[in-house]
């Protein structure tokens, strides 16, 4: 970092520390910052890279950022990560690839085998009855019917909001007017390299019909009162509609909001 880069770095890290941003805030805008920091928006994103690899914010969606919220368990010191000294392919395809990586755990080194599958979008689309926009659709690995958020593919160069709100419209016809990046995980973390970011989205408006019809299924506005009606019966199927859903419910109950029947 340059000398004018580093004043912005310590200017925002003294405005943190300080408490100007309540945990759980949302991180005024680049343009803001641009614009009162006299910073141009690449050094600016050198900045806030750094304030997140430090923990100090947290990306929530495309040029959006959060304060992290309030934690009372402290991240536990001397845990050093494995060494990875190697890795070459066994299988490669459009849809997967399969590796084994040479791995040392700071004990005796082994092969773990690794799965790389695809960067993904999922998105919770809420409207103003407490519903949630869902597809039921079958799915042939486990042979089963069931309920399903929109979500896809991450294109090369796109944003996963930008493929939050594409997947909406392509697999359902309806457009939300506002989305937020609520969490990015990692479904099978033991050995499956497949980064999910979960988006909620408000203020859906119908523009079409489905363009993705292999996909659509039967679309529907579910209750979110049902929603755990609906998982006791095995009916939410995949682990970015359940982290989407619960999410929202956990939030709710969190506000003290019911849904409404």
């Amino acid at each position: 970092m340059g000398p004018k880069t580093t004043k912005v770095y310590e200017t925002l890290r003294e405005r943190l520390a300080a408490g100007e941003y309540a945990p759980g805030d949302k991180f005024p805008s680049e343009r803001t910052l641009v614009e009162e920091l006299g910073i141009g928006r690449t050094a600016l994103r050198q900045v806030l890279a750094r304030l997140v690899s430090e923990g100090a914010l947290e990306v929530r969606g495309r040029s959006s950022y959060r304060v992290p919220g309030p934690v009372s368990v402290e991240r536990p010191d001397g845990v050093e990560p494995w060494r990875i000294h190697g890795e070459r392919d066994l299988y490669d395809s459009r849809w997967v690839k399969l590796q084994l990586w040479d791995v040392e755990p700071g004990m005796e080194p082994f092969e773990h085998h690794v799965v790389k599958l695809h960067h993904v979008a999922i998105t919770a689309v809420l409207d103003d009855q407490d519903r949630v926009l869902m597809m039921w659709r079958y799915r042939f690995v486990p042979q089963q019917f069931g309920w399903e958020l929109p979500g896809g593919i991450v294109d090369a160069g796109e944003e996963p909001a930008d493929t939050a709100l594409r997947e909406v419209v392509e697999e359902t016809g309806w457009r939300p007017k506002s989305l937020e990046h609520v969490v990015t995980y990692q479904p099978m973390v033991g050995m499956v390299d497949s980064p999910h970011e979960i988006f909620v989205g408000h203020g859906a408006e119908k523009i079409g019909d489905p363009t993705e019809l292999e996909e659509a299924g039967h679309i529907e506005w579910v209750p979110l009162a049902d929603i755990p009606g609906l998982m006791a019966r095995g009916e939410l199927m995949g682990s970015g509609t359940l982290v989407a859903l619960l999410h929202i419910l956990a939030n709710r109950r969190a506000r003290g909001v019911t849904a409404a029947r």
